[in-house]
């Protein structure tokens, strides 16, 4: 496959694409995108911070790149903003690919796609204690496994890029801006890449259950990682992105 006819992949993060740790393995297949948050590392701070401004810089930087249409993906929170991004601009969208999919970021009922305690207990460690919090959250959500690729270095590396002080709203607002993924998924008719992290103690198996029920055309993965630091992820995305551009995998 020429450069050329590669699929465009961009990478929607939660607040920083520090947290794309396959980002690599995409980038031997793909012409690959990513970004910060605005307020986080080089990027200017917004005045309304939250899902819809991430998702909007996600659009400047396609325009930026002169692409016209691309692969989404997303991870944990960045799928609030990534179904912004493409509910504001589905002309762009080629397909969405969402990790710890699910229809809402609700706390709330016996299906909730989050655990209401593990993320009480994370809002308030992210208060007592920043740089624990983020040592926890990449072993909450990588479990063991990521152990050696979020080690120390990385905990250091996110907590100077990410201030501290848009943690907490950024974690506490979660529930509430994304009360419901429903109609922004049903408004892109594309195709979707629907991936589990099995094991999350945040994010629940009812909740990907959930989603796989409501849309079950969409091509379900189940895997043991968590999907942005995941080989087998990358590799899963590889397979969906060549199939939706046309490109088999025995020419990739």
């Amino acid at each position: 496959m020429s450069r050329m006819d590669r699929p465009r992949i961009l990478l929607v993060p939660n607040l920083t694409e520090l947290e794309w740790l396959n980002r690599k393995a995409l980038e031997a297949w793909a012409e690959v995108a990513s970004y910060d948050a605005p307020g986080v590392g080089e990027e200017a701070p917004v005045e309304d911070f939250g899902s819809h401004a991430i998702g909007q810089r996600g659009l400047d930087e396609i325009d930026r790149r002169g692409w016209d249409r691309c692969f989404v993906v997303a991870d944990e929170f960045g799928v609030a903003a990534a179904l912004d991004l493409a509910s504001t601009a589905p002309q762009v969208v080629q397909g969405l690919a969402l990790g710890h999919a699910r229809l809402s970021n609700s706390i709330d009922g016996e299906r909730a796609p989050l655990n209401r305690e593990v993320h009480a207990a994370s809002s308030s460690l992210i208060q007592r204690d920043p740089r624990m919090f983020v040592h926890q959250l990449f072993r909450m959500t990588g479990g063991e496994q990521m152990h050696g690729g979020y080690g120390q270095g990385m905990v250091d590396e996110y907590l100077a890029r990410v201030p501290s002080r848009l943690m907490l709203p950024f974690w506490e607002s979660r529930p509430e801006e994304g009360d419901d993924f429903v109609a922004q998924l049903r408004a892109v008719e594309v195709p979707m890449l629907l991936a589990q992290h099995r094991g999350c103690l945040l994010f629940t198996e009812e909740g990907f259950e959930d989603i796989v029920s409501e849309f079950p055309d969409a091509h379900a993965v189940r895997m043991d990682d968590k999907p942005s630091t995941s080989a087998e992820f990358a590799a899963v995305l590889r397979e969906f992105c060549l199939q939706h551009v046309g490109v088999s995998a025995l020419e990739a």
